[in-house]
């Protein structure tokens, strides 16, 4: 019997304990429930409630693990002033996600993320132009929305 074989499981026990530091975890949550998936540092700042410097060092390690990446929004007369860098999901990182059951909370995380009182700068920023996500990572993170007039608001059905 080879004993020299990594333990199965190392891996996995990695991931789930990088998910689930509690900043990293509101960056994801947050991440996952934001209308475009991409987020400025400022808005992540915000949502979060944790400070600039923290949120930045839990994004590097994200980004170490090719779980998130920094997309870029070339500035133009436009949009001075507003965010140019947003921080998103990669495609590996929407895979780990999916393994962790993460997705099946979007929709819960958007209704959060839609229902959260925001100051007139972060509603500037969500409302800024941002890039696009790599194809594979929209087509992920996308949710169907539940079409209300086919809910009898009665009933419940």
């Amino acid at each position: 019997m080879d004993t020299g074989d990594a333990d199965p499981f190392a891996e996995q026990q990695r991931l789930f304990e990088l998910l689930s530091q509690d900043t990293r975890q509101l960056i994801v949550q947050e991440l996952l429930g934001h209308p475009a998936h991409l987020m400025s540092l400022a808005e992540l700042e915000y949502m979060t409630g944790k400070n600039r410097v923290t949120i930045r060092n839990h994004l590097d390690t994200l980004r170490d693990e090719d779980i998130l990446a920094q997309y870029i929004f070339e500035p133009n007369k436009e949009t001075r002033g507003l965010p140019a860098q947003f921080y998103g999901f990669t495609e590996r990182g929407v895979e780990i996600l999916h393994d962790y059951k993460y997705l099946r909370g979007v929709p819960v995380a958007r209704a959060l993320y839609e229902n959260t009182r925001k100051t007139e700068k972060i509603q500037r920023h969500e409302a800024a132009p941002r890039p696009d996500l790599p194809p594979a990572v929209a087509a992920a993170l996308e949710i169907d929305e539940p079409d209300l007039d086919d809910v009898d608001v009665g009933t419940g059905r």
